[in-house]
């Protein structure tokens, strides 16, 4: 018994040690997602022949020079309105089938770009948001030279919810944001990640050396400042509408997230807490009052 006891003490005095240097090797891979391959291209070929809409590639050069590589997608009859789509980390565009494909049935014209450094676009690191907000604004000065556009919306999911919000803090033609399951800022989600999902608690007691050292790895392989990639401060910069969406189940990015980012948005705002659903799966879990929400809100603002 003494000996467990030992043990014990033993690893709860190393765990912050170990947890140090797990946060300066992974820090620099968070930036470094894995790209998806194939692209469920047979997926996307089914979903446009249910829809009847058509697609074509579009490419747009971000303002570091990367090239974004995705879909503008027409409906048969389009109402005049575009979404643009924002696919979660380490996916693709085609992670956003299910949302442009209910949106093509009332007509909304959507842009699926891959994300800088997955998919098919170029790039070596993801910022989550820092650098992609920008690329927003390019791709959107891209479709109004070549589309005649009413109204801009963007929705996102997981880390595509949070490009998404802090996109609309800098691109004034973005009129509203459906964000499911985004993150506060990433120093908290941090501690969700280095709580290994079970508590964000550990995140920020035992294994917080691990999250401050992943955080100052990030910065320096990423020439950005964490703590500024923050969809709670960008609801905060400007009133855009905005239509959260968490999982009551999600142990990845937690509805406390959601929760915080619409106690800072000072624009019209909406939350909408999906029982049972898990991370990033709202949509499946109850598809017709997603749907059903999401052009609701879409119509009114």
């Amino acid at each position: 018994m003494r000996r467990t006891a030992y043990v014990v003490i033993v690893l709860l005095a190393l765990a912050p040690i170990m947890a140090a240097f797990a946060g300066h090797a992974i820090g620099p891979g968070v930036l470094h997602p894995m790209r998806l391959n194939p692209e469920r291209l047979e997926q996307t070929a089914q979903m446009l022949a249910r829809t009847g809409a058509a697609k074509e590639d579009f490419t747009v050069q971000a303002p570091d020079g990367v090239e974004l590589r995705g879909w503008k997608v027409h409906p048969p009859e389009p109402n005049g309105d575009w979404v643009l789509l924002f696919h979660g980390v380490s996916d693709n565009r085609t992670g956003t089938l299910g949302h442009a494909e209910f949106l093509l049935r009332h007509g909304y014209s959507v842009v699926m770009m891959d994300s800088r450094a997955h998919g098919a676009s170029g790039g070596d690191m993801a910022t989550y948001g820092w650098k992609e907000r920008y690329d927003t604004v390019a791709v959107t000065d891209a479709l109004y030279s070549t589309e005649r556009v009413r109204h801009l919306y963007a929705l996102g999911v997981s880390m595509g919810a949070a490009i998404a919000l802090q996109s609309a803090a800098v691109e004034p033609r973005i009129e509203g944001v459906i964000a499911e399951n985004p993150f506060a800022d990433l120093r908290e989600v941090s501690y969700d990640y280095g709580g290994l999902h079970f508590s964000p608690f550990l995140g920020k007691t035992l294994f917080r050396p691990a999250t401050i050292f992943g955080m100052d790895a990030m910065a320096k392989a990423g020439g950005f400042a964490p703590d500024e990639v923050s969809p709670e401060k960008a609801v905060a910069a400007r009133p855009f509408p905005a239509l959260l969406i968490c999982g009551a189940r999600d142990n990845t990015i937690p509805c406390r997230h959601a929760e915080r980012i619409y106690g800072a948005a000072i624009g019209p705002k909406e939350l909408w807490v999906v029982e049972g659903a898990e991370h990033a799966s709202a949509l499946g879990h109850a598809p017709a009052e997603y749907e059903a929400r999401v052009i609701r809100f879409l119509s009114e603002y």
